[in-house]
This record gives C-alpha cells, sequence and structure tokens, in this order.
C-alpha cells in the first residue's frame, strides 16, 4: 500500500515522504511482530532478551550488559528482566565475583520456549520483505546501514 493512501494525505514537502514513510513502516512492521510474539506471551523486546541470553548460555549477562546488546536502546532493561523472570524464563542470581551486581540467565523454560519460537520467526521475520527480490533486500539493507554511518 502507497503511503499516501495508508495515511489519507496526498502531497508532503520536500524530503517528508521518505522520513515519513520509514516511520509508517517501522510501526507497520513492529505491529506484526506484536501480533506474532502475542501469541507466545512475550513482547519484541522480551524476545530480543531471550536471544542475547541464549547466545551466552551456559553463561549470564548483568542487566547492564543486556541493555547494551539490545535492539532497542530506550528499553527499560530491568523491567523487562523483572518480567521475566516472573515468568520463569530467565533466572537472577547474584553475582559470584560482586555481590552488589545481580547474574541473569536463560532458564530451561526460557530455552524450550526459544525452540518452539526457532520454528516459525524466519518466516515471520521475513514476511514484511516478502515482496521485495534478493537483490531489493540487499541493497535496502545496504541503504539502511549507510544511513546510520
Amino acid at each position: 500500500m502507497k503511503l499516501e493512501q495508508a495515511i489519507k494525505q496526498d502531497e508532503f514537502s520536500r524530503g517528508q515522504r521518505l522520513a515519513l514513510n520509514l516511520i509508517y513502516t517501522f510501526n507497520w512492521v513492529k505491529s506484526q511482530q506484536k501480533e506474532y510474539f502475542s501469541q507466545y506471551d512475550i513482547t519484541s523486546q522480551q524476545f530480543n532478551v531471550l536471544r542475547i541470553l541464549r547466545g551466552r548460555y551456559p553463561g549470564s549477562y548483568s542487566t547492564s550488559d543486556i541493555r547494551d546488546r539490545m535492539l532497542d536502546k530506550m528499553s527499560d532493561a530491568s523491567r523487562i528482566v523483572d518480567r521475566l523472570v516472573k515468568k520463569g524464563l530467565l533466572e537472577r542470581t547474584t553475582s559470584k565475583n560482586d555481590r552488589r551486581l545481580v547474574d541473569i540467565k536463560i532458564s530451561d523454560k526460557g530455552l524450550k520456549l526459544l525452540e518452539r519460537l526457532d520454528e516459525t520467526i524466519d518466516a515471520h521475520i521475513m514476511k514484511p520483505f516478502k515482496n521485495l527480490s534478493v537483490q531489493e533486500k540487499k541493497t535496502l539493507d545496504a541503504l539502511l546501514d549507510k544511513m546510520r554511518e
């Protein structure tokens, strides 16, 4: 769907269309993610934390280490970790090296949830790009990297 149809606006001032299109598309993708992850009673941010900790398994990370690795740098990592601990998907222990710090580790239940997600996540992640050719996906990926340089 064209941006003009989606937001019911026919004209944009110079440069606005691209910025608005990027914001609108980001929100569209986030909406699809929310719908997908709600089936598993988690959010996309919680999924990100689980994947970060699975990558460290059987080791652990501190909350600040998790925050540094998250895709959404504005996330409240402490609150996300708290919610995942309550769901039994993460374990929290006092650090052996520094008793003032807390180590966060993915639980067996968290690993099993990610195993279930692994079966469908690739198809879900690629769904927004289904209308793009392989070359268009590579070009978009390179342009997004270039934007942030």
